[in-house]
This record gives C-alpha cells, sequence and structure tokens, in this order.
C-alpha cells in the first residue's frame, strides 16, 4: 500500500488481473531515476516515478557549469573589468569585477572567468 496514494501503486506492486472486465496493465521494471543537474534523484518506490511509466524521463547531460567550465578564462591588463554577457538581448546587468587578488575571478550571473595578466 502506498501511504501517498493511499492505494497500490503499480509500480510498486503489480496483480495481474482483470477488475469489471477491464484489464489491469501491469508494469514489473521498476524506474530508475536519472539525476538532474541539481543532483536530485530519487528512489526507484518513489511515487513522482510514476510519470516516466510511459515515456523515459529525459535529462540534458550538457549542464550549464560544466559548459561554461570549458570556456577559458580571459586574460585582461585591467584592475577591475566589467561582464555583460554578451551585450543587448542575450546578456544580463553589467557587474563590475575587481580583479587585485591574484587567481581567476567569474561573473557572478554567467560563470565568465577573468585573470589579471602581469605585464612585466
Amino acid at each position: 500500500m502506498n501511504p501517498i496514494l493511499g492505494r497500490s501503486s503499480p509500480i510498486l506492486k503489480c496483480i495481474p488481473g482483470k477488475i469489471n472486465g477491464t484489464a489491469i496493465r501491469c508494469i514489473t521494471n521498476k524506474i530508475q531515476d536519472i539525476p538532474i543537474h541539481t543532483g536530485q534523484k530519487w528512489d526507484a518506490n518513489d511515487y513522482r516515478l510514476v510519470r516516466f511509466t510511459n515515456a523515459p524521463k529525459q535529462v540534458n547531460t550538457n549542464w550549464a557549469v560544466n559548459l561554461i567550465a570549458e570556456v577559458p578564462p580571459k586574460e585582461v591588463t585591467e584592475r577591475v573589468v566589467w561582464c555583460d554577457g554578451g551585450s543587448g538581448p542575450e546578456g544580463h546587468p553589467r557587474v563590475y569585477i575587481n580583479l587585485d587578488k591574484p587567481g581567476n575571478h567569474s561573473c557572478g550571473y554567467c560563470g565568465l572567468r577573468f585573470v589579471k595578466k602581469d605585464h612585466h
């Protein structure tokens, strides 16, 4: 008995047979959940997986955090740079990034990284 739905779920328990002349659809395989970009993954017995009985769950494996990590940091000579994510309707509000401390500094909106290049 499923405590959430108040009845037996076809994913959790399957009893083949007929009720009032209607055949009962029997699902014997448990559905395995695929983690999404936030790491969310449900147990095989979770009632929320019932929506994926007829079609598989589609998860985009090209997560934005992995794609932006492939872009190399932009080397600049200024102490302060600005990022607008590509300007215009494709971008984001302009933010200023201080590069006084060593290392990469990323934009809070789009994740592009900047590094101060020493000009010695």
